[in-house]
């Protein structure tokens, strides 16, 4: 009998005594429950075949009893870059920057402490936004709005691109994200309860959606006695269009619209220049945010604070215009990248892109801006740690043609 293929073994994984494609049990979950129920109980843990010998994957099951693969805490650098499970070096993410009061791993899930509430108490005044980013050099025991988009995004591998995938759509998003939130818990409440990812349209199901929507709207916000409910939404931003008070929020597939304040969406502005510029909506670019809102006494959807997001057309996450441009010529060549995500990490220093497709991996850096000595001093540093690694890197200067990214 022949060995398989990497590429056979990539994303098959093995439960109990059974080898099944990765997609077959995302998709079918509830079918297979007793054999994830058996997996757990004989073995203790499940087994992905991208590697020999193969490498354990926790097995968790939310309140709800539905049952979903996670990678083992620590090993995702060690799975094949193609694998669902695969991960970058712990420096070449943001997620580092956390204790683990801030996000908290287990076989019974994920628990994360967001820095925002998700209640007020009506009689208590509201009290000040303040930065969770600590200024001496500490592990941050919270996560931002910004470092819970990146986290789903990374957790999900939506910051990953192999050609072997083809295409994605905001119906592979939400299927990814929505499995991703069975079994986490924020600020001690269920994820799939507090957040609600915007589901992509389809005549057939708009029924279904709308009154999903309205259960989140009534069930999620609505208050109870002294206290305001708050919630989280998750979208694709189609548009921002001002009204008589503030202005209009419109997300793709979604029906509804949210509401806020002129002086909030000016400080959003401010805060994501990259996802509001005019540029924006150039090159096939989209805009993710991640919105925390509660009702007004009018029962409209409210927007208290927003991360935001600009992504490409495969809904890579960039932070400009020009990386973008990178991000949708990378996939066009057929090249195999991921884009390291800073969390809450404003000050954190990454390569643009690191291409998973070379051994080892080689990086790509996108200079876009000109004339600001520390930014050029940040670039000078980079193309010395390059050069001293020895490492492969593809250079972009927005003021000339892009490079050839082909793979050599």
């Amino acid at each position: 009998m022949s060995t398989p293929s990497k590429a056979d073994r990539t994303d098959r994984v093995r439960l109990a005594d059974k080898s099944l494609p990765l997609t077959v049990l995302r998709e079918h979950a509830t079918d297979y429950a007793p054999l994830f129920a058996r997996a757990r109980a004989e073995v203790g843990h499940g087994q992905c075949l991208c590697q020999t010998p193969a490498l354990r994957l926790v097995i968790r099951c939310s309140r709800a009893g539905r049952y979903h693969l996670a990678g083992w805490p620590g090993e995702g650098q060690q799975h094949d870059p193609s694998c669902s499970f695969h991960k970058l070096a712990s420096e070449l993410t943001g997620r580092d920057s956390y204790s683990t009061d801030a996000i908290k791993e287990s076989e019974d899930g994920v628990a994360i402490r967001l820095s925002a509430a998700l209640a007020r108490k009506l009689s208590a005044p509201e009290p000040a936004q303040n930065s969770t980013e600590p200024r001496d050099g500490r592990a941050r025991r919270t996560v931002g709005l910004l470092g819970l988009l990146h986290w789903l995004w990374e957790e999900t591998q939506l910051t990953a691109w192999y050609p072997c995938w083809r295409r994605r759509t905001w119906w592979v998003c939400h299927a990814r994200l929505s499995e991703q939130i069975a079994g986490c818990s924020i600020n001690h409440e269920e994820l799939t309860e507090a957040l609600y990812v915007v589901p992509p349209f389809r005549e057939e199901y708009a029924r279904r959606n709308t009154a999903a929507f309205e259960t989140f709207r009534i069930a999620r916000l609505k208050r109870r006695g002294d206290t305001q409910r708050r919630g989280l939404i998750l979208g694709e931003i189609r548009d921002v269009r001002p009204t008589r008070y503030g202005v209009r929020y419109s997300l793709a597939h979604h029906r509804g619209a949210l509401f806020a304040t002129t002086a909030l969406d000016e400080r959003l502005r401010r805060s994501y220049r990259p996802a509001f510029s005019a540029t924006a909506d150039e090159h096939g670019a989209r805009r993710i945010g991640l919105f925390l809102v509660e009702l007004s006494p009018k029962g409209n959807v409210r927007v208290l604070d927003m991360a935001a997001m600009l992504v490409s057309k495969l809904y890579i996450p960039a932070d400009s215009s020009h990386e973008v441009v990178m991000a949708n010529a990378l996939a066009d060549a057929g090249r195999a990248y991921v884009k390291p995500v800073r969390y809450d990490g404003s000050d954190l220093v990454f390569p643009d892109f690191v291409l998973v497709d070379s051994s080892p991996h080689s990086y790509v850096e996108v200079y876009g801006i000109h004339g600001r000595e520390s930014y050029d001093q940040r670039k000078r540093v980079k193309q010395a740690h390059y050069q001293s690694q020895d490492a492969g890197l593809i250079e972009w200067d927005v003021a000339g043609p892009i490079p050839n990214v082909l793979r050599r």
